[in-house]
């Protein structure tokens, strides 16, 4: 077990704990539970580094990572959904895309060897919007216009990440 992959463990234990602050009674859970999410991004990143840095990709990695990332995004978008901090659509969006890309590399892994296709430039750039929209909405950026207009770009770019793998 190397570094990258205890990172990325440790991004799936950080998602029960997220549900826990984000639905707990406490006075500022939301604000816990952003804190929580922002650890997870910065467990991403630094798993991510790592691991090309110093040759340390593996296989369980390649898988792990993915899932990490899916079940985060899972529950946050249940959470903020349930919550109403974000509207339903958003959920339906982006839960589709998200859903047919477990598929799709699903189907990819049994059938190509067992490659699981990496992570691209759109698929990066779609990941820092969501969590700058749902920091947004965590911080109470001043403007909830800007909000919505973070949440809605945040929508577009995952609908283009989707469609360049589909393409690749």
């Amino acid at each position: 077990m190397n570094i990258p992959n205890m990172l990325t463990i440790l991004r799936i234990i950080l998602v029960p704990i997220y549900l826990c602050f984000f639905y707990s009674a406490k006075e500022n859970h939301l604000l816990y539970a952003g804190i929580v999410f922002i650890m997870a991004g910065i467990s991403d990143v630094l798993d991510g580094y790592i691991a090309r840095k110093y040759n340390l990709t593996t296989k369980i990695g390649a898988v792990l990572d993915p899932l990490a990332d899916k079940l985060m995004t899972f529950a946050v978008l249940i959470s903020f959904t349930t919550a109403q901090l974000i509207p339903a659509w958003v959920l339906l969006v982006i839960g589709v895309k998200e859903a047919l890309m477990i598929i799709g590399g699903f189907i990819l892994y049994l059938l190509k060897e067992k490659k699981v296709l990496p992570s691209n430039k759109y698929g990066k750039i779609a990941t820092v919007s969501f969590y700058t929209a749902f920091l947004s909405i965590v911080f109470k950026f001043p403007s909830p216009n800007v909000t919505k207009l973070l949440i809605l770009t945040t929508v577009i770019l995952n609908i283009l990440a989707f469609i360049n793998y589909l393409v690749i």
